[in-house]
C-alpha cells in the first residue's frame, strides 16, 4: 500500500485532493493501491469582520471525507519535520501549500516530494504565475508536476499539460480551469512515476522567468500605459487585488474591461474620463498612453458593482474628469 501525504491550502488544492480520493484516472492503477495517511494544511486564520475561524478549503474536503488532517505550521522547525518523518510516507504531494519546504522533508519519502505548479515550468516561477500569464498577454498557460527541490520551483518536471487561454480570461477563471487540468495531471503522471517510467526533466536555467507575490499596491492603474496593458492587468487582479484608481478622493476600482485602439485626435490627458454611445448604449471610456480603455463594470468605494449604464444614472459627472 501506498503512503501518501497531502500538503494543500486554498481552493487549487481541491481538485487535486478529491482526484485522488475518488481513485486513479482511468485505465492507471496505482501499484498495491494506495491511501491518503493524512492531509497538511496551514493552520487556521480568522477571517471575516466577527473575525471566526475559517478552515481552508482543503481542510474542508478532507475533513468531509474524514480524512486527518495536521496543522503543525512551518517544518523548518525540528520537531515538525521529526514528527513528518513518522508518518513514513512512500510520497509527498504538494499544491499551493504556502511554505517552502526544507530538504531534509523533501528527501524523506522515498518516492521524492511532487508539486503542481501552475505553469509552463521553467515558465513563471514563484507565488504568481497565473496573473502572469495574463498581464503578459500569453496565449496558452498550463501546469507541471515537478519533483520539488529546495530551490523556488526549479525541480525537474515530470509532466506537462496545456491549456489556451481565452480572450476574456481572468486570474479567477483560469485558476479554476488550472486547478481542474492539475488534478488530471497528478493523476496521469503519479503511476508512471511510481512505476519509474519517467525520467525527471532538468529545466533550463536560461529559459526561467519568475513571478514575484502581488501586494494591494500591483492594483493601482498607471494610466500612461497602453489601454491593452491596463486590459490585461483587469483581468489578471480579478478577483484580487483588483485594478483600481481614484475619483474625487475614492478608490474606484475597474473590473472588467477591454482595449479600443484608436487614434486620439486631440491631446489628452491619460486618466481623462470620456462617454460613448456604442450599440445604443452609453460607455466609458478613458484615455490611457496609447488608445482607449472601454470600461464595462466598476465599483466605487463604499458600493456594489455596477454596469456602465446603471453607473452613469448616478454618476453621469463622472465625465470629462480626471482619474488618477
Amino acid at each position: 500500500m501506498l503512503r501518501i501525504i497531502y500538503m494543500g491550502t486554498p481552493q487549487f488544492a481541491v481538485p487535486a485532493l478529491e482526484a485522488l480520493i475518488k481513485g486513479a484516472a482511468p485505465g492507471e492503477v496505482l501499484p498495491e493501491g494506495y491511501e491518503i495517511v493524512t492531509v497538511i494544511t496551514r493552520p487556521d486564520k480568522p477571517a471575516g469582520r466577527g473575525r471566526g475561524v475559517v478552515y481552508s478549503p482543503v481542510k474542508q474536503v478532507a475533513l468531509a471525507h474524514e480524512i486527518p488532517v495536521w496543522q503543525p505550521g512551518s517544518f523548518k522547525k525540528q520537531a515538525n519535520s521529526d514528527a513528518l518523518a513518522e508518518y513514513k510516507a512512500d510520497l509527498y504531494i504538494v499544491a499551493a501549500f504556502g511554505q517552502i519546504l526544507p530538504q531534509k522533508v523533501l528527501d524523506q519519502p522515498r518516492y521524492g516530494t511532487l508539486n503542481i505548479h501552475a505553469s509552463l515550468l521553467p515558465k513563471y516561477r514563484g507565488p504568481d504565475p497565473i496573473a502572469e500569464a495574463i498581464i503578459q498577454g500569453d496565449h496558452e498557460s498550463g501546469v507541471s508536476i515537478m519533483l520539488l527541490d529546495a530551490g523556488v520551483d526549479t525541480g525537474p518536471v515530470l509532466s506537462r499539460y496545456a491549456t489556451p487561454i481565452s480572450a476574456d480570461e481572468t486570474t479567477g477563471s483560469l485558476t479554476a480551469k488550472l486547478a481542474e487540468l492539475g488534478a488530471q495531471a497528478l493523476l496521469e503522471t503519479v503511476p508512471r512515476w511510481i512505476e519509474r517510467k519517467i525520467t525527471p526533466e532538468p529545466q533550463e536555467e536560461e529559459r526561467a522567468t519568475h513571478t514575484h507575490m502581488l501586494t494591494k499596491e500591483d492594483g493601482l492603474i498607471d494610466w500612461s500605459r497602453p489601454a491593452a496593458v491596463l486590459a490585461r492587468k483587469v483581468r489578471a487582479y480579478q478577483p484580487w487585488p483588483g485594478a483600481y484608481t481614484h475619483w474625487r478622493g475614492k478608490l474606484l476600482k475597474i473590473i472588467n474591461a477591454r482595449p479600443l485602439s484608436v487614434e486620439l485626435t486631440e491631446a489628452v490627458a491619460p486618466g481623462t474620463v470620456g462617454i460613448r454611445e456604442e450599440a445604443g448604449h452609453k460607455v466609458i471610456v478613458v484615455a490611457t498612453g496609447s488608445g482607449l480603455l472601454l470600461v464595462k463594470q466598476l465599483q466605487l468605494e463604499g458600493k456594489k458593482a455596477l454596469g456602465v449604464d446603471e453607473f452613469l444614472r448616478g454618476y453621469a459627472h463622472i465625465a470629462g474628469e480626471v482619474l488618477t
